[in-house]
């Protein structure tokens, strides 16, 4: 008979076991669902700006050239010897002021002459007159034949021609005798003496003698392409720009050094033919210049205030953005609260600010901070910071609108 130990082996198939086990297991998970659950992630805020529509002023920024507003080449009128030169080169001188003065002598010698023929002819006339008028009278008595009294008649009437035609060289030579003072006919700043006392000049080359310059006020002769200038009356003619008129708009001029010149400018005119070579056309204005500052052959460019785009849209900086290929782009929020990303089309900067012509309507919400930490088609939580800046510059008044109007074809 086989005896079997008291003692059983205990094994994974062991009720006890089995029970120990499930409940061990009930355990850890209620052990785990005690532990805290992550919360949802926070939806993310930014802060917006409403659109508004605002007035900034058209401008357009053009090189040039200034020009002197009179210019006047001084000349010999007169063939002779140089005596002397009255004027400091490079100073201001006045119409009428005496520059040089040449040898006079053969021209008072022509002067002399001319009187003394003068004088001749005077007396033939009163001979012939007086004859003229004693067969007058004989011829009427019969004491002379009627072509005695005609010639005495016609002798006269020749020394009357004669006394006029000397009396006219007489002139001729006051005013060669004159040519010999050269005058200055403008006032302004002369230049450089092309000749020195003792050179001798002639008139019938036009010796030219000096330049004189009127430099107060300038001219400043600007080009402009045809194309800008279609786009400008295209804006003008759909009402997105009101133009100002050539006579009241503002040109502001930076010097060569990128320093502003103190003082604003007016158009006078835009030329009405296009360069077939350039594709340009020539916009000339005027500025004072009581320093003398700009000088003829400077180069400059100016800016110009053409008009107003009345539905202009003023962004803060923070809030464009550009992408890869350069385009200026901006975050809006939709009537979802979604984010969505905007093209723009921008037109320069004013105070600032970026000017956007195209690409955003009144009442849009615009992303102006936070927007880096957001996608398109993210839910946001927006704060209202207000509404998009306006412009400082009052745009132009009804009557200037009008008169644009009848303008814009030459702008």
């Amino acid at each position: 008979m086989t005896r079997h130990s008291g003692i059983h082996a205990i094994t994974p198939e062991t009720p006890t076991l089995r029970a120990i086990a499930v409940m061990c297991a009930a355990i850890g998970l209620a052990a785990c669902s005690d532990k805290p659950q992550a919360p949802a992630a926070a939806t993310p805020e930014v802060n917006v700006m409403r659109v508004q529509t605002t007035a900034v002023p058209v401008s357009v920024e053009l090189p040039g050239r200034v020009s002197a507003h009179l210019v006047a080449e001084v000349q010999a009128r007169a063939t002779g010897i140089v005596l002397k030169r009255t004027f400091i080169e490079g100073s201001q001188v006045k119409a009428g002021q005496l520059l040089y003065q040449i040898d006079p002598a053969p021209y008072q010698a022509s002067l002399d002459n001319a009187k003394g023929t003068l004088a001749k002819a005077r007396a033939t006339l009163i001979a012939a007159q007086a004859q003229a008028d004693r067969y007058k009278v004989l011829v009427a008595a019969n004491a002379v034949s009627k072509q005695d009294y005609d010639n005495a008649v016609a002798s006269a009437g020749e020394a009357q021609a004669d006394v006029e035609a000397d009396a006219a060289s007489v002139e001729t030579a006051k005013i060669n005798l004159g040519y010999t003072n050269v005058y200055s006919p403008i006032s302004g700043r002369i230049g450089k003496s092309s000749v020195t006392p003792g050179a001798y000049v002639q008139s019938s080359g036009a010796t030219q003698l000096a330049t004189v310059q009127q430099l107060d006020p300038v001219y400043v002769d600007l080009t402009q392409s045809s194309v800008d200038g279609l786009k400008l009356r295209r804006a003008a003619a759909e009402g997105k720009v009101t133009l100002t008129g050539p006579h009241a708009a503002k040109v502001q001029l930076i010097l060569e050094d990128g320093q502003p010149y103190q003082g604003d400018g007016h158009l006078e005119f835009s030329d009405v033919t296009v360069d077939q070579t350039t594709g340009s056309v020539t916009v000339r204005a005027t500025f004072d210049n009581p320093q003398n500052v700009l000088l003829p052959g400077m180069y400059v460019r100016a800016r110009i205030d053409e008009g107003y785009n009345e539905q202009a849209v003023l962004l803060p900086e923070a809030a464009v953005q550009h992408d890869q290929k350069g385009n200026a782009t901006a975050l809006v929020v939709n009537a979802q609260n979604r984010i969505e990303s905007r093209q723009l089309t921008t037109g320069g900067v004013n105070n600032d600010n970026w000017i956007v012509e195209k690409g955003l309507e009144a009442g849009d919400r615009v992303v102006i901070s936070g927007g880096m930490k957001v996608q398109p088609g993210e839910t946001v939580k927006t704060v209202d910071q207000g509404v998009t800046p306006a412009s400082t510059v009052a745009p132009a008044t009804d009557a200037a609108s009008s008169a644009a109007a009848a303008s814009a074809g030459a702008v």
